[in-house]
């Protein structure tokens, strides 16, 4: 991989793992992504219309059907990490969420088409396993004296991680090809995806809209934050697509989990810590080997 590559990578897990620190203090819902999305058009509009000037149009009907089945990804992406945010810890659902997609991905090959794993593979699985379970809270889920709500609260966060990573792995595949097959802007992929994301998110705010705007009030702060950097994590990791095979670029976006556990656990005050952190290390470690494998 291209030192340019990996430089892009390390800063975009730092901005990724920042951002959602964000949206798990925000605590927000599906109206929280939709005000961040509101947000992410406003600011993004000179980039947007700059870019789109001269590419929209030469953009056929196949780009556009990449742009909707990226932004449908993104949206229900992000209103299940939401919802993981709710109902668990950062240090759990995070972890998880990016380090089960490229273990579903090499899973998936082996049972539907065909690919064998090495032993280095395969000591990937271990690895992505065993730091999955010291990131769940280890030992401690076992034992008897462990309070029952929190050990419901860290298995809602395995679930909503697992899931939220499923569809990490889900759009991860269909904008690298866009970027690197069909020569689509990275920029104008997020951007014109985010309009998608408005669409599917309006229904929730239009319900209630006195809640709605209550929320609002309470949430602009963060969601402008996620608005203003989180799509310069994920465009820098499209660049970084660009210039490095997908298989070493999606491994390596692992190094967001370390940022997560050191910040997220420093900033929110969860508990286990130094447990999990090293569990991240394991994931990192093992989707790495994967990637090798």
């Amino acid at each position: 991989m291209p030192l340019s590559a990996f430089g892009l990578i390390v800063l975009a897990g730092l901005i990724h793992a920042s951002w959602n620190i964000a949206a798990k203090k925000a605590d927000g819902d599906a109206r929280f992504a939709f005000q961040s999305s509101a947000f992410m058009a406003l600011v993004w509009a000179p980039v947007g219309l700059w870019l789109g000037w001269s590419e929209l149009p030469r953009w056929g009907m196949r780009e556009w059907g990449f742009v909707a089945a990226s932004g449908v990804l993104h949206v229900v992406y992000y209103i299940v990490l939401l919802r993981g945010y709710r109902r668990s810890d950062l240090t759990v659902v995070y972890p998880l969420a990016r380090g089960s997609g490229p273990l579903l991905s090499s899973l998936v090959a082996v049972v539907f088409l065909g690919e064998r794993l090495t032993w280095v593979g395969l000591a990937g699985i271990v690895g992505v396993v065993g730091g999955v379970f010291l990131v769940a809270g280890g030992p401690r889920l076992w034992r008897r004296t462990h309070d029952a709500l929190q050990r419901e609260r860290v298995r809602k966060g395995i679930r909503y991680g697992v899931l939220t990573g499923t569809f990490i792995a889900g759009y991860t595949v269909v904008d690298s090809y866009a970027v690197k097959m069909l020569a689509m802007s990275p920029i104008l992929l997020d951007y014109m995806g985010n309009f998608v994301r408005l669409g599917l998110l309006a229904p929730a705010v239009l319900r209630d809209r006195p809640t709605a705007a209550r929320l609002w009030r309470a949430q602009w702060k963060y969601a402008l934050l996620v608005a203003a950097i989180s799509p310069v994590s994920y465009v820098l990791v499209l660049y970084a697509v660009q210039q490095a095979p997908i298989s070493h670029v999606a491994p390596a976006r692992e190094v967001s989990m370390l940022f997560a556990a050191l910040i997220g656990g420093h900033l929110l005050r969860e508990g286990d810590r130094l447990l999990r952190v090293v569990g991240a290390l394991f994931i990192a470690a093992g989707v790495a080997a994967l990637a090798l494998g």
